[in-house]
């Protein structure tokens, strides 16, 4: 029900979807607003959680919005993803509440794929989910990116990096520096089969150069939107 020009043109694409990818799609929402929905099937929500409401407090008081109620769709298993224009910080806030944390990672992160002229994107997270982050959750991120990578793209020993203002170890501000440390003592790959190759800056990102980069959500969100 969120995002530019909803639910119409949110419609339109999960029409779309279904008709050229040939996949189910549910729609969640109020099925008054939603128009000529082409057959696709509905899951009633009478409340919609605005664009600019506190994310935390939505998802806890709002709990038939349309957000909550997509994210029990795939916690219940009558869907296997959830798609969301509207606002990012409810529909992780949703999928948080209702669908839980993989075992061992403590926040969600934002991985979102950057062209690049080689055969696959760069994946950089966080790019928005948590605007501050504490070192060790980079760390998960470098190991969620990495599995992401591998599984998602088919790199099978995905390159990994931290976004700092140069390649040189000891550049960056005291955060990035913890984090630095923490992935040179072979805390990246893990047993994800990945490779760590140090700091990277952001030109970087687009060239080819690294499969995975990780930063806080704050400056993965500017990075994104520059």
């Amino acid at each position: 029900m969120g995002g530019d020009r909803a639910p119409a043109e949110i419609v339109a694409g999960a029409r779309r979807a279904a008709d050229e990818l040939g996949i189910p799609v549910v729609l969640v929402g109020r099925p008054d607003e939603l128009g000529d929905t082409g057959g696709l099937e509905v899951i009633e929500a009478s409340e919609v959680i605005p664009m600019d409401a506190e994310p935390g407090s939505s998802v806890r008081t709002m709990k038939d919005s349309s957000l909550v109620r997509a994210a029990e769709a795939v916690r219940d298993g009558r869907a296997s993803a959830m798609v969301s224009a509207g606002n990012t910080g409810a529909a992780m806030g949703s999928a948080l509440l209702r669908m839980g944390r993989i075992r061992g990672i403590a926040r969600p992160a934002i991985a979102t794929p950057i062209p690049t002229p080689g055969a696959s994107p760069t994946t950089m997270l966080d790019a928005g989910a948590n605007a501050e982050c504490r070192p060790e959750w980079l760390v998960q991120f470098a190991r969620m990116g990495s599995v992401y990578a591998r599984d998602r793209f088919g790199i099978e020993q995905p390159r990994g990096g931290l976004l700092s203002i140069g390649e040189e170890a000891g550049k960056g501000n005291d955060f990035t520096k913890t984090v630095f440390e923490l992935l040179s003592n072979g805390r990246w790959a893990g047993d994800v089969g990945a490779d760590w190759i140090g700091n990277v800056e952001g030109r970087d990102i687009m060239t080819s150069t690294v499969d995975v980069v990780v930063t806080d959500g704050f400056t993965g969100n500017v990075t994104l939107k520059a």
